[in-house]
């Protein structure tokens, strides 16, 4: 039994010694789930139950709860009235794709006709056509496609390496090139469809620099370096990271350190100079032109340890990821130091300071 708000499940063995090996293993054995460590323990349920009548065989629940972890593409549904007809509005995917890759807003999809609820009717079961990229799940397989489609990019405010700065938070990124028949429109090339389907997940309908991004599944297989143009800010319109020390994902270690989370006001800063202040880091705000944060927390550091680490918290989600876009994997320099420190950025856990 899944409790999503909990980040949680219960899951019921046959026999106690079942549940025994399970924890028994992943104490010695870690376990990773989508690159996340997966934590086992004994519950204090003795069993999952139903609210149903646990002495008939035949009872059970009547209704069928669906429930979609991570999707691709927005789906909402929206009442039509008295009538209680209901209409499940689909995002952009690629059966909506033209020919030049670029989708609008997928159909709207009306129920039945002879589906109309009463308040105490039970709905029936309605099969809709889903996305085209969706039937691998059906039957099992891998999500389809490594590249990713971002459009309302801020043209003068957005370039290869300010897109590697905030996708890189959900996967390695192999290459960014800027379309040219499609301002403000990139495509993001990254390490495999899973990393696709986390920064979908997590970052389309995010609003930067006064626009709000459309992130999804796009029709192309890779990134080819055509056309490529110069950007507004002087920058090339394509970028080849594949080989960028900055990448996050590039072992199953370095991957399970890192924490998959949707934009916060809150970002995590690590490895920075230990003669690194408060008032140092709102100078870097104010010098790239990001709104300053409005709370400030260090960690205390380890005897040994050569960087320093912590929280920042800005007024509203839009700024932090606009800092984030701008300031992650800037160049600390140090007085009489060999080599710059790499500031790292990622959304934080804690919602607030």
């Amino acid at each position: 039994m899944m409790m999503p708000f909990k980040r949680q499940a219960l899951v019921e063995f046959e026999d106690v010694e079942f549940s025994k090996k399970c924890v028994t293993f992943a104490r010695n054995e870690p376990v990773y789930i989508a690159g996340q460590q997966a934590l086992f323990n004994y519950s204090t349920s003795k069993r999952i139950t139903r609210p149903a009548n646990p002495e008939d065989p035949s009872g059970g629940n009547k209704v069928l709860l669906i429930s979609v972890h991570n999707p691709l593409y927005p789906i909402t549904v929206v009442d039509r009235g008295n009538g209680r007809q209901r209409q499940a509005i689909l995002g952009d995917h690629p059966s909506s794709y033209r020919y030049d890759g670029y989708g609008n807003h997928g159909p709207l999809l009306p129920l039945p006709n002879h589906y109309r609820m009463g308040s105490r009717d039970t709905p029936e079961l309605v099969s809709y056509p889903l996305p085209r990229i969706s039937t691998s799940y059906i039957h099992g397989g891998p999500p389809v496609g490594s590249v990713a489609m971002v459009s309302g990019l801020h043209q003068e405010k957005m370039n290869c390496s300010r897109v590697f700065n905030l996708f890189c938070l959900y996967g390695n990124i192999e290459k960014v090139k800027f379309m040219k028949t499609i301002p403000g429109t990139a495509l993001v090339e990254m390490g495999d469809e899973y990393a696709v389907e986390r920064a979908v997940t997590h970052l389309n309908n995010v609003k930067i620099f006064g626009k709000r991004l459309n992130v999804c599944v796009s029709k192309q297989h890779s990134v080819v370096p055509s056309q490529i143009f110069e950007l507004e800010d002087g920058t090339s319109s394509y970028k080849d990271f594949a080989m960028s020390k900055n990448n996050r994902f590039t072992s199953a270690g370095q991957a399970s350190k890192n924490i998959i989370q949707p934009p916060s006001c809150v970002l995590h800063y690590y490895n920075v100079p230990l003669c690194m202040e408060e008032s140092l880091f709102q100078k870097l705000c104010e010098d790239h032109q990001v709104p300053k944060f409005i709370k400030y927390k260090v960690f205390d550091a380890k005897p040994s340890s050569k960087t320093l680490s912590g929280l920042l918290e800005w007024e509203t989600k839009t700024e932090a990821v606009e800092a984030l876009t701008v300031l992650n994997h800037y160049q600390i320099r140090v007085p009489n130091g060999s080599n710059p420190y790499t500031l790292k950025l990622c959304f934080s856990t804690s919602s607030h300071l």
